[in-house]
């Protein structure tokens, strides 16, 4: 699973061999919908959103942007946190730092 990997991944991994294309080609395919990549522009910007808010900023269903955010935490590039009834989603900087890393050894 994604997740696993991405949470446990540093800048020091390798960045070059067969695990390493196989993590890339992950967190690409985790960043391959443009919803998704509005939605880490916004918890960018905004540090960190619940679903409700994002649905108001983007023109898509609460039952979409919840599969898009879905996506993005199994890569390990959002952490969703739960207060009570509602879930806080922030950029998992790390994740993002280990997606760079890959990129920039192509």
């Amino acid at each position: 699973m994604i997740q696993d990997k991405a949470a446990s991944s540093s800048n020091l991994d390798p960045v070059e061999g067969e695990d390493a294309e196989q993590e890339l080609a992950q967190l690409a395919k985790a960043i391959a919908h443009p919803a998704r990549v509005r939605i880490l522009k916004v918890l960018e910007e905004r540090n960190q959103c619940t679903c409700g808010e994002l649905v108001e900023l983007l023109p898509l269903a609460q039952s979409t942007v919840s599969q898009h955010l879905k996506v993005l935490r199994d890569a390990g590039l959002v952490h969703g946190a739960s207060d009570g009834p509602r879930t806080s989603y922030r950029l998992e900087h790390g994740g993002l730092r280990r997606l760079r890393a890959l990129v920039s050894a192509l």
